[in-house]
């Protein structure tokens, strides 16, 4: 059963970091999904699976709501353009936002099923 507390906690966590982590363009990402996952398993508890599960979820869900965010941003930005600059601006943060998605996903799964394993 999934726990969403645990989910909104790793998903909080992983916005905050990310934040700080800007800083550091690619490893900051990385660290604010390692982060968020393992907190999001280690609320969750249950071992690794279930730590895998909820630290997946946290960073995927981050992933998606950013790559909305700056899609339509992108997509606002590129109207500067004409229509087509708007569809290609949001369309090439939209490619490079499924990237990061995969990139939380994973990384989050992992560190969350440690955190689980520790907690369980």
């Amino acid at each position: 059963m999934t726990n969403w507390r645990a989910v909104a906690g790793g998903f909080v966590v992983l916005l905050l970091t990310g934040l700080i982590g800007l800083q550091l363009p690619l490893l900051g990402q990385i660290g604010a999904g390692l982060i968020g996952g393992f907190a999001a398993g280690y609320l969750a508890g249950g071992g690794f699976g279930n730590g895998a599960w909820h630290g997946l979820l946290a960073g995927s869900i981050t992933g998606v709501v950013l790559t909305l965010f700056l899609a339509l941003l992108g997509g606002l930005l590129g109207l500067g353009a004409g229509p087509v600059g708007g569809f290609l601006g949001g369309a090439g943060v939209l490619l490079v936002g499924v990237f990061v998605t995969l990139l939380f996903a994973i990384d989050s799964a992992i560190a969350g099923a440690f955190g689980g394993w520790l907690k369980g």
